[in-house]
């Protein structure tokens, strides 16, 4: 039996998801969570086995919840479903230690399919998923110099991105004001040559393998 455990804010979904795996005759949905506390709070306790979890929580991020879990069960299978497909929540997804990303259109066949690819030590993706991973790693990397031409608040700012906060809560995690973390930001933005957040944080990515092809 596959002990499988839900991580989503939307109750429609969550119970979509719940009857979906109770239908199946050999999974079983032990714990289903709405909030990043009570998912770090319940599933360790529950132990599933496989975990589909959500990006944007009203507490947190998936992105943030999956590497904390992985932390305290390195055992456990955690699968993103969600509605984003851009290549930085992919690549921070997989970065906190999720086995596999899917989107929420996704039919239901695939999501069990996915369960059970996770469980057997798979990487479950959708076609069009795969193809982002493979064309970042086929990016060439960029001159270094300007990302480590960045201050400590900067390189701090930046990385908080790369987990997936917003600037409201980069701004609270690092106790300063709103407008000191976008004063932050644009310095970012023209130290890197790029214009939105998405491209800082790819450029940050290129920086964090600079071996890969």
């Amino acid at each position: 039996m596959i002990k499988v455990a839900i991580v989503e804010d939307n109750k429609n979904v969550r119970e979509g998801f719940r009857a979906l795996i109770n239908h199946e005759p050999d999974m079983m949905c032990i714990c289903a969570c709405e909030l990043v506390s009570e998912a770090l709070e319940k599933l360790p306790r529950f132990e599933p086995d496989v975990i589909l979890m959500d990006i944007q929580l009203p507490d947190g991020t998936g992105i943030e919840c999956t590497a904390k879990l992985k932390t305290m069960m390195p055992s456990v299978h955690i699968v993103v479903v969600t509605v984003y497909e851009d290549s930085v929540r992919i690549f921070q997804a997989l970065q906190a230690g999720a086995c596999g990303y899917l989107l929420k259109l996704a039919n239901q066949k695939r999501i069990i399919q996915a369960i059970r690819e996770a469980q057997e030590g798979g990487v479950p993706m959708t076609p069009a998923i795969a193809r982002k991973v493979i064309g970042q790693f086929q990016n060439k990397p960029r001159d270094v110099e300007e990302i480590e031409s960045l201050t400590p608040r900067e390189m701090e700012v930046l990385e908080l991105i790369m987990h997936g906060l917003s600037n409201k809560e980069i701004a609270d995690r690092m106790g300063v004001s709103l407008a000191a973390v976008k004063f932050h930001l644009q310095h970012v933005y023209e130290k890197l040559h790029v214009h939105s957040r998405t491209d800082a944080a790819l450029r940050y990515k290129e920086y964090q393998n600079p071996d890969e092809p």
